[in-house]
């Protein structure tokens, strides 16, 4: 199947690919219409090596930011992307597995169906099992101190 085949849906971006992030710049500055902060429900954060891991599970909560390609650069933007991450659709061994999902926009609470990438099976497991999850769900504010008591 080629990407022409593929509808032309906007990604939700939760680690690397963020504003003020390394891979920010290089894949997607120039490339995006938009940008709008947005929320993925029923996933939680695992810190991978350098870089996040999101796992579904139901309660849980992802932020991160909604990426509206430019028309003429999706196509190779999702190629690109699928790269990085590690992606080939039907390799159960693929680090990541790209699948759409509702994302809900912070400005107006709108479901909108995105591309997320997910943890592939194998490593979502092991995850599950002895990773390192990110407290509320940010990539962002990973390794900062939590709210203290009085």
């Amino acid at each position: 199947m080629t990407t022409r085949n593929r509808p032309h849906l906007p990604f939700f971006v939760y680690g690397t690919l963020r504003p003020g992030e390394p891979n920010h710049d290089r894949f997607l500055r120039g490339r995006t219409r938009t940008e709008e902060p947005g929320r993925l429900p029923g996933a939680v954060l695992y810190d991978g090596p350098g870089y996040p891991y999101a796992v579904e599970e139901p309660g849980g909560e992802l932020t991160g930011e909604l990426v509206t390609a430019r028309p003429e650069s999706y196509d190779r933007l999702l190629l690109e992307l699928d790269e990085l991450e590690e992606y080939e659709a039907g390799d159960p061994h693929s680090l990541y597995v790209r699948v759409a999902r509702d994302v809900v926009r912070r400005r107006d609470g709108a479901a909108v169906p995105a591309w997320v990438y997910l943890a592939g099976a194998a490593v979502a497991a092991g995850l599950r099992a002895d990773g390192r999850r990110i407290a509320g769900g940010d990539w962002l504010t990973r390794g900062l101190p939590g709210p203290t008591s009085p």
